[in-house]
């Protein structure tokens, strides 16, 4: 479940690569919970271009086509430039300063054990990913987040591991140029009032966590200090602080936020993706996606209409997990193990809930594809307005690491 943290930025940013024209996975996936948080967040969504080169940097000219018809997905779906920030990466030069700037002073062992690095390798072996842009895109993503101090990160589980990164960054980052003049001289007093043995332990606690992100040595510090009672509450607040980088926040440490949208399903069972061809886009022509529908595979049991199944065993049973209401999904369980309906039967009220829910976002996409100089002059206002945001940050960034010339 996830916890807003007091006093976080409430601040939202995602994006998504360009990847053309957008299926019913990245609308139940991602662009539902978009259109969510634009009415209860400040949100920033972007094309993320430059990540679309760390994997297809062979293969660039399908990029600019795919923006643009993701952008029209984006604001058939609901997506509302009114309420959201939309804009391209690449028309934000900030975030490759900050990306830059943090390359600093980030380990490189940070980088190489983030969990996709090694399983895209071999998700992707027919590419050739030994670039430090495929290394260091973790680190691009921590930028994208870091450079508008988002404090909220719409992600699944598998991108989970790279928003606490960008949080290890941030910390270290404020670590090493928010302190305040005095404060560390403070904070050392504080520390040696918790006793020689104490206050050895805690210092090495306190390195483990902010040089190597040891979260179980930051539990076990925190332990110390509550049970504590040499030291004042002032002095016990300060040293929480400090144990975790203490003195101005520059860089915001961002929050993952797990979407509760169900995983969309492909044609065949498997994840919807294009890679697997097993997809209904969103703007697929009525009769497309009746015919993609009516021929997906059934329970390979049901040889026959007479032949009873299981909707376990069904390709077609998660659809009706996302799209079906209690008592039809009870319909189908009955008539499926008892034969008393045919595997077309089944599969109609998914095809009538699919074609509802893409009849008014193929209306708008039509809508916005007659007019590409309104899409491109919303991307081109949401590109100034993140730029603005960005710049906020940089002048802050710029000025702590000691390059705020005047």
């Amino acid at each position: 479940m996830n916890t807003v943290i007091p006093g976080q930025s409430q601040r939202v940013l995602s994006g998504m690569r360009p990847t053309g024209r957008l299926h019913l996975g990245h609308y139940h996936g991602v662009l539902k919970n978009w259109v969510h948080l634009q009415h209860e967040y400040e949100c920033f969504f972007f094309i993320a271009d430059w990540h679309a080169l760390t994997t297809h940097y062979e293969d660039p000219h399908v990029i600019e086509e795919s923006v643009w018809e993701m952008v029209v997905d984006w604001l058939a779906a609901g997506v509302d430039p009114n309420t959201a920030t939309l804009f391209i990466q690449s028309r934000v030069p900030q975030h490759a300063e900050l990306h830059t700037l943090l390359s600093m002073i980030t380990p490189l062992s940070w980088l190489e054990r983030v969990p996709s690095y090694k399983d895209q390798q071999a998700a992707l072996k027919d590419r050739d990913l030994s670039t430090y842009g495929f290394l260091g895109y973790p680190l691009l993503q921590g930028a994208d987040i870091l450079v508008y101090r988002a404090g909220l990160v719409p992600v699944g589980e598998d991108q989970v591991a790279h928003v606490e990164l960008t949080r290890e960054v941030a910390r270290r980052f404020n670590h090493l140029y928010g302190r305040e003049p005095d404060y560390e001289a403070r904070a050392e007093e504080a520390v040696g009032k918790l006793g020689k043995k104490n206050a050895k332990l805690y210092r090495n606690l306190r390195t483990a966590f902010l040089e190597k992100g040891d979260h179980e040595a930051l539990a076990t510090a925190r332990a110390l200090l509550e049970r504590n009672k040499n030291i004042t509450l002032g002095d016990k607040e300060r040293l929480f602080g400090y144990l975790e980088g203490g003195g101005k926040m520059i860089l915001t440490e961002p929050q993952a936020w797990l979407s509760p949208a169900p995983k969309m399903p492909g044609l065949d069972g498997r994840k919807m993706s294009k890679s697997y061809g097993n997809t209904i886009a969103l703007r697929d022509d009525p009769a497309k996606v009746q015919k993609k529908l009516k021929t997906m595979p059934t329970d390979p049991a049901r040889v026959r209409r007479s032949d009873p199944g299981d909707p376990k065993k069904c390709p077609v049973w998660p659809f009706h997990q996302v799209y079906s209401d209690d008592k039809t999904r009870d319909w189908v369980q009955k008539g499926c193990t008892s034969a008393g309906i045919g595997c077309l039967e089944c599969k109609q009220p998914i095809i009538d809930a699919v074609l509802v829910e893409l009849q008014e976002i193929q209306q708008r996409a039509e809508e916005y594809s007659r007019d590409p100089m309104l899409v491109r002059n919303i991307i081109a206002d949401g590109c100034k307005q993140a730029r603005d945001a960005a710049e906020q940050t940089l002048v802050d960034v710029r000025a702590a690491m000691g390059l705020g010339y005047s």
